[in-house]
This record gives structure tokens, sequence and C-alpha cells, in this order.
């Protein structure tokens, strides 16, 4: 028989199992309301995949390693807990050479107009399809300014939100017909249709035209964020954003605990840690900041015939943190390299060809050319760098590559699977480039190149993401149906699970996914509600 407290004792208001950023988020609101809170998070470190790290000895860089952008973080978050963090826009949101002549390329400027519209007549040679991809992002404008709001407040229904948004047929067009609909219907050429598709394929394994609507959702999440769906560069790192969180949180009183591992829950909310004392915690309320496949391992820990059949995510990306000793040169003379990095750099990412990319994944290959986008964080944040790197004119690169499902690495030896989807990667950027990325990768002390792969493997093992699903499992359309029952504080939130005692909190919360604090905020007010009842 497990062990538990003496009678059944409450130890604590709340106990938060993971120490990610939605977490400590939640810590932060419910430790300034009073209540005690313990967060208790397996890693030596806290902030889960947002965090800044040093991958190379010797070699002063900290980079975001696994999350590296913001969009979805509420400035309602940001103000509730005085967070002082520094969000940056880029003027350049993206450059995509064309892959069949990759010395002509569309550079989208959001200071330039004129200059994004010669861009476009040069790479695709239809003089209408600069202003199609600018009424294309207007026509957007309402779901963004009408859905982002309320990612903070209860549930809305369905109908509301659609009578909100107030334009029915842009509501069939993104979230009633498959995506592909959409861009083809929107713009003229394919690699317009693949700069907007590939905001629907971050770490969801999908295509332009599946009926599972996958696509779509994650599409949505990428254009409503802060109202206007730009994604902005966090100053210092993402690990900046998890320190101010974690500073709130220890501010507000909650206490913070690493290095433990929790290996049981239980509906009334105990909480079993390993440990030669198998220590036991409980709290009126548990909150659930791992994935919800973990968590269903941890509900089910004591019972010997426990279903097995719990979906098990799938992630889809491979992420590749490199530094350079200096931007490679661009086979499109006409675009500064400083420009095209500073956003985002599409790579084979035609509509096309990220289509037969799907295809070639399904069927257990490794796509060729690899669909990937890259950006350059310290063009425009250069503090993550050391000041001798600063004067010598290093530079981050971060590659992220697209339809690459979990399963291509899973059943297969994990370090010759990292090096073969590395080479696939190397191979697509080389491609559009007009030197060999290889010639300008900065070396460590000790001569190894600064090159790093983190595969859905390597997501599952460091981070404990089942799959290496950066969402924590298939994201869900942020309202609920009309037909759904939201008299609970945990369902009128997003936050709810069978059991009452135990609350979601991370990103396998309704609206959560991304570094957005949403999963902890809603969890924090749910948990508020059923406290104080």
């Amino acid at each position: 028989m497990p062990p538990s407290p003496s009678a059944g004792i409450v130890t604590h208001d709340v106990v938060i199992v993971g120490g990610g950023h939605n977490a400590l988020v939640a810590a932060a609101y419910l430790g300034r309301a009073g209540l005690s809170v313990i967060v208790l998070e397996r890693l030596a470190h806290l902030g889960g995949a947002a965090v800044s790290e040093r991958p190379w000895a010797g070699v002063d860089a900290r980079l975001s390693r696994y999350s590296y952008l913001v969009s979805l973080l509420p400035r309602r978050i940001i103000d509730d807990l005085d967070l002082r963090i520094d969000l940056r826009r880029r003027r350049y949101s993206s450059y995509t050479p064309v892959p069949s002549d990759p010395g002509r390329g569309i550079l989208v400027d959001t200071g330039d107009s004129d200059a994004t519209a010669r861009s476009f007549l040069r790479a695709t040679g239809d003089p209408d399809e600069a202003e199609r991809f600018d009424r294309f992002s207007e026509r957007l404008g309402p779901l963004a300014r009408t859905v982002f709001p309320t990612v903070t407040e209860p549930l809305a229904t369905r109908s509301a939100v659609r009578g909100a948004v107030a334009d029915d047929e842009l509501w069939h067009d993104v979230i009633d017909a498959p995506l592909g609909d959409l861009l083809r219907e929107s713009f003229a050429t394919d690699i317009t249709r693949g700069i907007a598709l590939t905001d629907g394929l971050i770490g969801t394994f999908s295509h332009a035209d599946d009926p599972s609507l996958r696509q779509n959702r994650c599409f949505l999440y990428h254009v409503i964020g802060g109202g206007t769906g730009d994604w902005d560069v966090p100053v210092g790192g993402m690990g900046r954003v998890s320190a101010e969180l974690e500073r709130a949180a220890l501010r507000a009183g909650a206490q913070l605990r690493t290095g433990v591992e929790v290996v049981a829950i239980t509906p009334d909310g105990e909480v079993r840690i390993a440990g030669p004392t198998a220590e036991v915690l409980r709290g009126r309320l548990v909150l659930s900041g791992v994935g919800s496949s973990v968590l269903h391992r941890l509900l089910t820990a004591d019972e010997a015939d426990a279903p097995s059949d719990h979906p098990s995510p799938e992630g889809a990306q491979l992420k590749v943190n490199m530094l350079l000793r200096r931007l490679p040169r661009l086979r499109d003379t006409t675009v500064a390299a400083e420009a095209a990095f500073a956003g985002t750099f599409h790579i084979h990412e035609t509509m096309t060809q990220l289509d037969d990319a799907y295809g070639v994944a399904e069927r257990g290959g490794i796509p060729s050319p690899l669909p990937a986008e890259i950006y350059c964080h310290s063009l425009t944040d250069p503090s993550i760098l050391g000041s001798e790197l600063q004067a010598e004119g290093a530079q981050t690169l971060t590659l992220f590559g697209l339809q690459v499902p979990h399963r291509l690495v899973a059943e297969q030896d994990r370090d010759a699977a990292r090096a073969a989807l590395l080479d696939a990667a190397q191979r697509s950027l080389d491609s559009v480039l007009a030197e060999p990325i290889a010639d300008c990768v900065y070396e460590a002390p000790d001569g190894s190149a600064c090159v790093e792969a983190r595969t859905t493997a390597d997501l599952e093992d460091s981070l404990g993401m089942l799959g290496g699903d950066i969402f924590h499992g298939a994201l869900s359309w942020p309202w609920a149906e009309d037909d759904e029952d939201l008299e609970s504080p945990a369902v009128r939130w997003g936050v709810a699970t069978e059991h009452d005692r135990v609350l979601l909190c991370g990103s396998s919360a309704r609206r959560g996914g991304a570094v957005s604090g949403i999963g902890g905020h809603n969890a924090a007010m749910a948990a508020l509600e059923i406290l104080r009842r």
C-alpha cells in the first residue's frame, strides 16, 4: 500500500505537478490570492521548454533551446504579474526563396510596402500577388481581434464567437472547411499559398486539405496572437520569460521545488513523490502542468489493470540550433542576409512541397527536400551572445523542420535518426544558399561544430513530452461547443479532467499550447472559483 498523509491531512491548498511556464503562471496567481501553493518539477530547473541554455561548452551563447518566439502571451498576464520582459517586433516578417530559382525570393518588409510589392513581382511574376497577400492578412483581422481577448476569459460558445466575428464567410473558410480551399481561393501562386500554410503546420503533422482540420486549428492559434498575429523576440531569450515568471511566483509566496519526481496522483488530491521516504503531499486541488498522457499515467500508477488505450500524442518537428561565425551568403543578391534571416526564412515550403512532404513522411520516409524555416534571434537581440562573440560578428541560427512526425524516430536508433534528419535539414538549407552552411558554423574550443539537432525523441527524453508533442496533444478550438455544459468552473475555464480535484494547467488545457501562460492563468481562475465556494 502506498503511504499517505496522516488521516489524509491537506498539506497545501494547491499542489502543481510540473514546473513549466504555465505552472509558474498558475502559482503566481494563486499565491497572490493568499493560497498555499507548491510546484514540483522533475528537472533541475524550472521553465520546461521555455528556457535559455548554453549548448556548447566554452561558448558564451545562451540560446532559446526549444521554444523561441512569443505571440500568445496576453498583455493581461504580463501586467497582472508585473513581468519585466521586453518583446521586440521584427521588421522583416519573412523571406522565401523560389525553390526552383533561389536567386529570386519574396521579402516581406513591414516597413516598406513598395519594396515588398517589388519582391513579390520579381519572385512570382504576378503584379497582383502582393496585394492579395495584404488582403489576406487584413481579412484575418476580425478573427484575431475577436478571438484573442477571449482566451483569458471563461469559454464562450462557438455561436457567440461566430456572432462576434460577424463574418460568416470568413468563419466558414477558416473554421469549417479545410485550409487548402481558402489558400487556393486567396492566392494565385504556390509559393504564396505555402507561406500561409506553414502557420498551420508548426508542430502539427497535417496537410492543406486534411479533413480533420488539425491544420486549421494550428493556423488559427498562429494568426491571433496579441490580436495581430505577430510573433516577437524575447530579449534575453526565452529563459528571461521563465525567470520573470519564477520571480513572480516566489514573490507571491509559492514554494518551488526542483529535482522532484512525482510517481502517482490520486483523484482525491494525493501526490506521491519518488524517493526513499516516498513523500506524499495532499492538495485541496492538484494542477497538472504535464501532458494529458503523462497525467493519465500518474493517475493510474497504482492500477495493475489500468487501460492502455489512452491516445498517445505525436509531435512533428525538428529543431536545429546553430552558432555561426557569420551569416551565409544568399543566392539572391538583391536581398541582404541581415534582412532575410531576421524574419522567418522559408525553405522549400510551397503548398505543393508541404503536401508532398506530408505524403512522404506518412509513408515512413524523410521528406527531401525537407520543408523548414529559420531565423536569427541575435539580429534582433544580440544580448544572448557574449561581448567577444558580438565583436567577432557571430550570429545564432534556428532551423525548425516541418512534416517530421515522431514515428520517423520513435522506432529507430535515435542517434542515427537524428543524424539522418540533420543531414536532410542541412541539404535543404544548402540548396538555397550561395555557400554551404558548414563553412559558416562556429567551432567550440574543443573543435566541435556549434550545431545541435533536437528531435521529437529528444524532447520526449529530456522534457518528458510524450511523442515530442510541443502542444501535449491535439489543439482544440478556443471556444466551447454550443451544447457543452459549462456549469462547473473547471469546464467553464477549459481546464477540466474527469476528476473534480485535478485540473489541467499546461498545454493540455483548452486554449493551451505555445508559450502563452493561458493554461496557467485559466487553471488559477478555475481553482479560485472552486476553493472560494
